[in-house]
């Protein structure tokens, strides 16, 4: 009995067998290729910057002392307010430069009647030319003894020198004053403002970079620390003769427009700072690099919907879009949306899509 079924189940594995292997030779089918979005590269014109900290200054600062000595009389100025050239600030008694200033048109006076008398005589033969060129000296002695006391009596009204904004009185009237050049002779400091300088350092770097580009003077824009946007404009005007050997920095300067006075010496500020001239880049979506080991690629779709990585040199971030400096063209199709879906090999279904450029550059900062 068992020698009758053997057959019949040997027939049932082969069968099963037989359907095990049609099934296998089967191919799978294969799964639709990756949806991506593609977009070519934009061009717009750029302008690069780098950024900068730094702090205004003004660009003359003058202490106020008075010339002559004497009794200091009155004040005349607001402390802290504006004041112009030439603006009268303090006055000191004038009586004694008076008194001084009459003698010596007093003796001025009969100093010139006595060379008068002198030529009379020198032509009548009565004196010598020596005895003339004496009483001509004396005149002349007398003379600017006068503008001296003349002088004295004008530095009795002490001016403003520079038109700027004053500090408060570092005497007050009543005080008698030597007058000078010691700091215990300064009656106050006038500060301009409109311009004002921002001074910042730069690094070896920066300044070889905006040497090889030929920035000369170049405009530059500054925030303070309670802004947002850089709304205060000016040009670069001054370089450093030398980088510091110590710290690898070099000094530069910007002339900030301050109509209205509001920027203040010492106050800090973050600048930036053209590079070089404008010039015409291609742009992609910051989002559409990828990093290749050190390298930095985007995703590029050939015609037959074939994807690869593409290294590229990049630029400044301009809003949401990145210059790409070198490695692509203005024809590769980038891929700009679904780059984690694309496989190693694998082709792709590409859909064209534009690059909205941006509205106005914002801030641009190094390439990474």
């Amino acid at each position: 009995m068992l020698y009758k079924l053997a057959p019949v189940a040997a027939a049932g594995a082969a069968a099963l067998l037989l359907a095990s292997c049609s099934a296998q030779s089967q191919t799978a089918p294969a799964p639709p290729p990756a949806q991506v979005s593609v977009a070519v590269p934009i061009k717009q014109t750029v302008v690069e910057w780098q950024e900068f900290p730094g702090r205004f200054e003004a660009p003359e600062r003058v202490e106020v002392r008075a010339r002559a000595g004497g009794f200091l009389q009155s004040a005349h100025f607001k402390e802290g307010a504006f004041v112009r050239k030439g603006q009268l600030l303090f006055t000191l008694d004038p009586r004694p430069a008076q008194a001084q200033l009459a003698a010596a048109r007093a003796q001025a006076d009969l100093a010139r009647r006595e060379l008068q008398r002198a030529e009379e005589l020198l032509k009548a033969q009565a004196i010598s030319q020596e005895e003339y060129e004496n009483r001509k000296a004396t005149y002349a002695v007398a003379e600017a003894a006068v503008r001296a006391r003349a002088l004295d009596l004008e530095f009795t009204r002490v001016t403003a020198p520079v038109s700027g904004v004053v500090s408060d009185r570092k005497v007050d009237p009543g005080n008698v004053i030597s007058g000078g050049s010691s700091q215990a002779d300064v009656l106050t400091t006038v500060v301009s403002v409109t311009p004002i300088h921002f001074v910042f350092d730069a690094s070896e770097s920066q300044l070889l970079e905006r040497l090889r580009r030929g920035a000369g003077q170049s405009r530059i824009q500054v925030r303070l620390q309670d802004e947002t946007e850089h709304r205060w404009t000016g040009r670069v005007d001054f370089l450093d003769n030398a980088v510091d050997g110590r710290s690898g920095v070099v000094r530069m300067r910007a002339v900030i427009d301050n109509p209205d006075g509001f920027l203040r010496p010492g106050m800090f500020g973050r600048a930036r700072v053209e590079t070089g001239a404008a010039y015409e880049a291609l742009l992609v979506p910051d989002t559409a690099i990828v990093t290749d080991g050190a390298r930095r690629a985007v995703h590029v779709v050939a015609e037959d919907g074939s994807a690869s990585l593409k290294p590229v040199v990049l630029g400044p971030l301009q809003g949401n879009l990145r210059v790409v400096r070198e490695g692509l063209k203005p024809t590769d199709r980038v891929v700009v949306g679904g780059m984690q879906r694309i496989m190693p090999g694998a082709k792709v279904q590409a859909r064209t899509v534009q690059i909205t450029p941006v509205s106005a550059p914002a801030d641009a900062t190094p390439a990474a």
